[in-house]
């Protein structure tokens, strides 16, 4: 498998993503963007984006903050996401100059690219499609489900796929209530699955780490639940 670091730009940072594809695949390929965990550029993403790559997609893992910066502790993932939110259209820019990278990459069918994103970068995933941008599919795994623009959905040209732990304490029923209002409106192919006994962070075997068994906490079968419905969908989406 080759990897190899993809430098773009956005907000005056030189964001750091890091590129999978398989060498043996001749021509163009899906494309996968793959947004990280509020914490920022890891090893989790990175894992993701790699087997993506095994399935015959080019997929990159992206930087959230530049430099790849990491964050240490809840309070530092809030500023940092405050601060990106409150700029206009500021998470659909950052998440927009990525897919311009990625796509045009010799190895991506730009027309079949595709956006992913766990916790923030599920809400990072849900703000492109909902900024308009030309994507098939846009999924989030235990993400913000809260439009950053009221109205924003009418733009969507993508399906939708929300995978949600039932028990998040991030995502309550009124949420998810407000997403499915959203999506109605919308006039999107969408799909809101709900795993029962789950928190946040639950496709991260990193998450049990963090000492906070009520709010985030790894489970295996909604882990692999929600990646056989990402999959489903990508072979809809992209044939």
């Amino acid at each position: 498998m080759h990897s190899e670091t993809l430098d773009y730009q956005s907000d005056g940072l030189t964001m750091r993503g890091e590129l999978f594809f398989d060498p043996a695949i001749s021509g163009p390929r899906p494309g996968i963007l793959v947004f990280p965990e509020a914490f920022g550029f890891g090893g989790h993403v990175l894992s993701r984006a790699e087997r993506l790559a095994e399935m015959g997609y080019a997929a990159l893992a992206c930087d959230l903050y530049g430099e790849r910066l990491t964050l240490d502790g809840l309070p530092a993932v809030m500023e940092k996401m405050g601060a990106l939110r409150a700029q206009p259209r500021g998470v659909f820019g950052r998440a927009n100059a990525a897919l311009d990278a990625l796509a045009a990459r010799p190895e991506v069918d730009p027309a079949r690219v595709a956006a992913i994103g766990f916790c923030f970068g599920g809400t990072m995933a849900f703000e492109l499609a909902r900024g308009g941008a030309d994507i098939v599919a846009a999924v989030g795994f235990h993400s913000g489900l809260a439009p950053v623009e009221p109205d924003a959905a009418v733009n969507i040209k993508s399906k939708i796929l929300a995978c949600i732990g039932g028990d998040d304490p991030g995502v309550d029923l009124a949420q998810r209530n407000a997403f499915e209002q959203e999506m109605r409106g919308s006039g999107a192919d969408w799909q809101l699955h709900v795993y029962g006994g789950v928190v946040h962070s639950f496709t991260n075997p990193e998450a049990d780490s963090r000492g906070m068994p009520d709010f985030a906490r790894y489970d295996d079968r909604a882990d692999k639940r929600s990646w056989a419905a990402m999959m489903n969908l990508f072979a809809e989406a992209m044939g």
